[in-house]
Parts: structure tokens; sequence; C-alpha cells
């Protein structure tokens, strides 16, 4: 028997699906590619949609194990960036299934993780992405609701920002206790 045989493979075999039609619970993304030389733009879009979602740059025997289908992220358009050259917006559809309900940090780092140091692209930008109703009633949000989150804060009529200090080693209390009120 031949039995299990590793070695690189070509992304756009099972990831580039320009017939594919999105749903209204898949997660769209839109990311800007600039695919290396000699990288066709549609093998870039899939090694996005693979990379970010259930793919890796090898046959896997646990390939079999699972329905790839099912949770696969597919690159179902590419289109070039008018005026341009070799750059792309490559359109990525992602199954809810592939993600945790109510949780921004594993929605991002699948769709924005190791993929942007992929080799294949010279350069990577996340430009729009569209997150369906039905998974954003996941989030739970703040407990209690902004006003009441202004209302401890006593600020108003301005956005709420989150922030890291920086240095965020090496200051003093006083100094690191300065900087957050200035962050106020």
């Amino acid at each position: 028997s031949v039995g299990f045989k590793a070695g690189v493979k070509d992304y756009k075999l099972t990831y580039y699906t320009p017939d594919y039609v999105t749903k209204d619970t898949d997660i769209l993304a839109a990311f800007r590619v600039t695919p290396q030389p000699g990288v066709p733009p549609e093998e870039a879009g899939a090694a996005v949609a693979a990379e970010s979602s259930t793919g890796t740059w090898t046959t896997v025997w646990t390939d079999g194990l699972t329905s790839l289908d099912r949770y696969k992220g597919r690159c179902y358009h590419i289109e070039p960036v008018a005026g341009e050259e070799n750059q792309f917006i490559a359109y990525v559809a992602y199954p809810l299934d592939l993600f945790e309900e109510g949780s921004v940090t594993n929605m991002f780092t699948s769709i924005v993780g190791n993929v942007f140091g992929f080799k294949a692209l010279r350069a990577l930008r996340l430009e729009d992405l569209r997150i369906p109703t039905s998974y954003v009633k996941t989030f739970q949000g703040p407990p209690h609701g902004i006003q009441v989150e202004r209302d401890k804060l006593n600020k108003y009529g301005r956005p709420l920002l989150g922030c890291t200090i920086k240095p965020k080693l090496g200051l003093s209390a006083k100094n690191y206790g300065r900087a957050v009120y200035e962050c106020l």
C-alpha cells in the first residue's frame, strides 16, 4: 500500500472557490494582498483563506478526520486594486463554526494571526470585515451598558478608549499614575 505522503500543495485547489455563494452567517473579510513575484493572485488569496482557517502548507494525515468543507475559509473572489501594480483584494468567507462564540480574541487570532507572516505574500492588510448579526449577539459587551460605564468614569461626550502605557516597564508608581491620569 502507498500509505500517507506529505508534500507541498497548491492552496487554490481547495481554498479558491469562485463559485461559492456567501451566506448571511459567514464572516466576510477583504484582504489587500501583494503576492511575491511568481505567485498568482488566486493562489495568494487561497493561501490567506487556508492559513487563516484550516489549511497548512503541506498535506497532513488528520485532514481526513474532519469535514474540511464545513470549516475551511474560502477565497471566493479576487480583484485587482485600481492604480496599484500587483495588489489585489481577496475576499474570504469564514463559516461561523470555525469560531468560538463570544470571543473577539479567537476571531481575530484566527483571521489576522500567523497569516501575516506568510512567505508567499510580500504584503497583507485586512481592509474590511463583516461580522454577521448572529455572531455579534454572542458578545456580552459591558455588563451594565455604556451609560453606567460613563457614569462610573464621569466621562461624557467623547469616545472611551483603552491603551497600553509605554514604556510597559520601568516607570515608578508615581509616573505610571501620572501617565494613566493623562490618558483620562
